[in-house]
């Protein structure tokens, strides 16, 4: 493999850039079906997908789901007040600017490489609000004005694990205090069998919101394999209906629970707090064949 401006390339039918960023070897592979589109891939686990051609397309089964969430978030086209605590290769942020324009974006990204990595390689949109703060999540949260955010997103994997410190009620007390009344919160979760982890996460969020909906595949929620689900929260009434109607419609198709039945799928547990939390588990090395 040869050096060049960009870092560390390797041959392919395209190169793919790569370079080693503060959580690892970064890697941002080319899409054969879209030019200029990439996949970043952090220590051989994909985490996002970008077409800076298409900001509105979204690739990823879990980034589609929460395309869901953010359209259905306020009327089409209305302008939101969003905070991205992760920021990957900042596909959502790209996508509420280019479905939502005038928008005004925060992204909290701990990996400093990893943003300077992408703003080169995949740059954003100058015109677009977007601000991204190399911090981690917990601290960048912590300055977002009181009441300030329409949605706050959480996708933040240290490797393919959610840290603990953002598993916790006093975690979504922040999450809460940043949100306008009526404001959502939409997580991307990872578990596996025996889903002690979705589970806890489940009960952590219905201690701090009234309302809740989960979007997932039926075999994630059933216990038959690792996968992400959609966690959404708020004290005001989701949209359940239009919700389900587009996660059946995926490609891959979600299925969407809630009340009782969201309660029932807990089992039991009980809310996470600083004290007692963990990091979500580790996807077996399957998930990435």
């Amino acid at each position: 493999m040869g050096k060049s401006r960009s870092g560390r390339r390797r041959q392919a039918d395209e190169e793919a850039v790569v370079e080693r960023v503060d959580g690892g070897l970064a890697e941002l592979v080319p899409d054969r079906d879209r030019p200029r589109a990439r996949t970043l891939v952090i220590d051989g686990a994909p985490q996002s997908h970008v077409d800076p051609d298409d900001p509105a397309y979204l690739s990823f089964e879990y980034q589609r789901r929460l395309g869901h969430v953010i359209d259905l978030v306020a009327p089409p086209g209305r302008p939101l007040h969003a905070v991205h605590l992760g920021g990957g290769a900042f596909t959502l942020a790209r996508y509420i600017a280019a479905t939502r324009p005038r928008s005004t974006q925060q992204v909290v990204e701990r990996d400093a490489a990893l943003v300077r990595l992408v703003r080169r390689e995949l740059p954003l949109d100058p015109a677009a609000r977007i601000r991204v703060r190399s911090t981690d999540a917990r601290e960048g949260l912590a300055k977002v004005p009181d009441g300030w955010a329409d949605l706050v997103i959480t996708d933040v994997f240290s490797g393919a694990r959610t840290p603990a410190h953002l598993t916790s009620a006093e975690f979504l007390d922040d999450v809460r205090r940043a949100l306008k009344p009526g404001g959502v919160h939409a997580a991307n979760l990872a578990d596996g069998p025996p889903l002690t982890h979705l589970r806890g996460q489940i009960a952590t969020a219905a201690a701090r919101f009234e309302q809740l909906a989960l979007v997932a595949d039926p075999a994630v929620l059933r216990g038959r394999r690792f996968g992400n689900a959609v966690l959404v929260a708020s004290d005001a009434p989701l949209p359940i209906a239009e919700l389900t109607r587009r996660a059946a419609s995926d490609p891959h198709p979600g299925r969407v629970e809630h009340g009782r039945a969201l309660t029932d799928f807990t089992g039991g547990a009980v809310p996470v707090t600083d004290r007692a939390a963990v990091a979500s588990p580790a996807p077996p090395a399957s998930v990435f064949r």
